[in-house]
């Protein structure tokens, strides 16, 4: 077996990259922090913070064509909304950014949709990238 392709979430990490430096804010990338609930390591994309405040939890999925990163977005609100309940005194917030334009629910999922479906899904914020990188690069994460 294969590994599998990341290069397009390595591109889109290095999207986001300048616009959180821009911002004023210091960053890590490819970090574990801690695990999923199903047990395996929860890597997390990007930690960004600035000086003296919580660290803020970056998760980036990338949807080029159809395919199923669209399927991956409700674990990944699980996932990061666990982390953000047990370690409330480590995180101050976390983004799921999604990026490309092969979506066929990023609407849905950035209109706040998943709440309904979803008891914790409102802790995190799910964006586009265009939006994510305007916030970053002012400082307004």
């Amino acid at each position: 077996m294969s590994p599998r392709d990341t290069r397009t979430g390595i591109v889109l990490e290095k999207m986001i990259l300048p616009a959180l430096e821009q911002g004023g804010y210091k960053f890590e990338t490819q970090k574990v922090i801690g695990n999923r609930p199903n047990g395996r390591k929860h890597k997390i994309d990007v930690i960004a913070s600035k000086e003296g405040e919580k660290e803020i939890l970056i998760s980036l999925k990338w949807q080029q064509v159809g395919g199923t990163a669209e399927q991956k977005v409700p674990f990944e609100v699980i996932c990061l909304a666990e982390e953000l309940i047990n370690h409330s005194d480590k995180y101050k917030a976390a983004y799921l950014v999604l990026g490309g334009n092969g979506w066929t629910l990023r609407d849905y999922y950035v209109s706040g949709n998943l709440d309904k479906h979803l008891r914790n899904s409102h802790l995190i914020n799910i964006l586009t990238l265009e939006t994510f990188i305007s916030k970053s690069n002012r400082g307004l994460l």
